[in-house]
This record gives C-alpha cells, structure tokens and sequence, in this order.
C-alpha cells in the first residue's frame, strides 16, 4: 500500500533555511515551505518591507566570508540542526557593454553572490546533514548557465554555469551519504522589481508596459509560454522537490522557463 503525504503538513519537524528570502522568488519559497509545515528562516542584507511573524529573519551579506559564518552560526546555536537549505540568493549588478566594460570588482562581487556563497553554506551544514543522514540542498541557478547574455551579465551567466557544474558533482558526492542536492535553473521571473522594470522601459520608450514585456522576450528569443513565470510557481517546485514526494531525485537540474530555452 502506497505512503500517504499530507502535502499541507509534509515539511513538519524540519528547519530551512532560504538565502534572498525577502522578496522576489525567494520570498515565494519562504511562503511555501511555511505553509508545508517547516520552521523557516530567511536570510538578506535588509529586512523584508513587510516582516512574516512565522518566519525567523538573519540580517546578513552573504557575498563576505563573514556574512555567512554569521547565518551558520545563527542557525546552529538557535536551531540546532538544518534539514533544508535553499541556496536562492543571486544578483548581478554589472554594467552593460560586454567584457570590455568589465574590472575585476565585477567579476569578484558577481562570483561572490552566486557561486562562492552557495559553496560556503553547503560547506557549513552539510557535516550536519550527513551525521542525520538526510537533508536537501537547492541551488537556484539560471538558464543563463546555458543561454548567457553576454552584453549585461557576463559574470552573472558564468557564475551560475559553475554553480550548475559544482551542484552536481557534490551531489555525486554527497547522495550516498543520505543528502539530496539538486539544482532548479528558472528563466525570467515576473518579481516586483522586474514589473517596475518593465514600468520604467515603458515610460522611456512610450509603449506600454505589455509591449515593454514582449520586447524583453523577444531579446531572450522568445518563451514559447508567452509569459514570464511567477515566483509562486517557482516556490511550487521548490515545494516538491525537498518533499518526501521527491525522495528519489538528486543530482538533477530542473529547468523552469516556459519553454525559454530552444534546445534539449
């Protein structure tokens, strides 16, 4: 007879802990993981416009060495233990104007972000997670990891083609040993910031916000889906796959980009 998941409730008894969880995407993750059940903590350099009582927030920059002993070491003397770590925060703050444009800060501070700073907090609860024998680690990565755009995030796109390529061989390493690590790559994301985004495109280019939005697609080549994805249905997967539903998956990049990406 088939095990049968309370899907409402299935994350009870576990700690998580999603890096950006302030707002955008990771903010969505946050949200969900809650109503799964799970004590959540949130991690970001600012507080959240608009705090969640049920969720326990860490002010921290996860782009400094520091920044990340102060989460690890948060979470273990208040919390003990992580069953779920959602490596979620990213950024990419570079000018635009390809590799010519671009000093070694902007390579260093992309890096920091998106790649050094997942490793540093896999590094810190993974000993954790093996002595339990189980835990989940998400790497939110990018389908720029394989579709960059070279113009404005050169660094962005490399970064997240190594957070990719570092996924996987820890998961190759880690599996055995009861911990699962996969990697979630999503395209654009409709967030509060990339709406009034679109508002400012429109009002410099007098269109409208609809016709600023397709223009950013039809620079990405087109999503087939005919819309950007919204952080809930990223949080969605999310959900599931650090469920008991996804027991079995490990290893794998998960592409979330309504199509976005032309190739298999």
């Amino acid at each position: 007879m088939e095990k049968e998941f309370n899907f409402n409730k299935e994350l009870s008894g576990k700690t998580a802990l999603v890096t950006g969880g302030t707002k955008g995407a990771g903010k969505a993750i946050a949200e969900r993981l809650l109503q799964a059940g799970a004590t959540v903590i949130i991690t970001a350099r600012n507080k959240p416009e608009f705090e969640n009582e049920g969720m326990h927030f860490i002010s921290a920059d996860l782009s400094t060495s520091s920044g990340t002993e102060k989460v690890i070491e948060e979470i273990k003397t208040n919390f003990g233990k992580l069953d779920i770590l959602i490596n979620n925060l990213g950024s990419s703050e570079t000018p635009g104007g390809g590799f010519e444009v671009l000093k070694e800060a902007d390579w260093e501070r992309t890096f920091q972000a998106n790649l050094f700073a997942p490793v540093r907090l896999d590094r810190g609860f993974l000993p954790g997670m093996i002595e339990q024998k189980t835990g989940v680690i998400i790497h939110i990565a990018s389908i720029q990891g394989k579709l960059p755009l070279f113009d404005s995030t050169l660094p962005y796109a490399a970064a997240k083609a190594g957070l990719i390529n570092y996924s996987k061989s820890l998961s190759n390493e880690v599996s055995p040993k009861g911990v699962r690590v996969l990697t979630v790559s999503p395209g654009w994301i409709m967030t509060t910031s990339a709406n009034r985004m679109m508002e400012r495109i429109a009002e410099s280019s007098n269109s409208t916000v609809e016709e600023a939005t397709q223009s950013v697609m039809d620079a990405l080549g087109g999503i087939p889906f005919g819309r950007p994805a919204k952080p809930e249905e990223v949080a969605e997967l999310i959900g599931f796959l650090v469920s008991p539903r996804a027991n079995y998956l490990t290893g794998t990049e998960f592409v979330i980009d309504g199509g976005t990406i032309p190739t298999i």
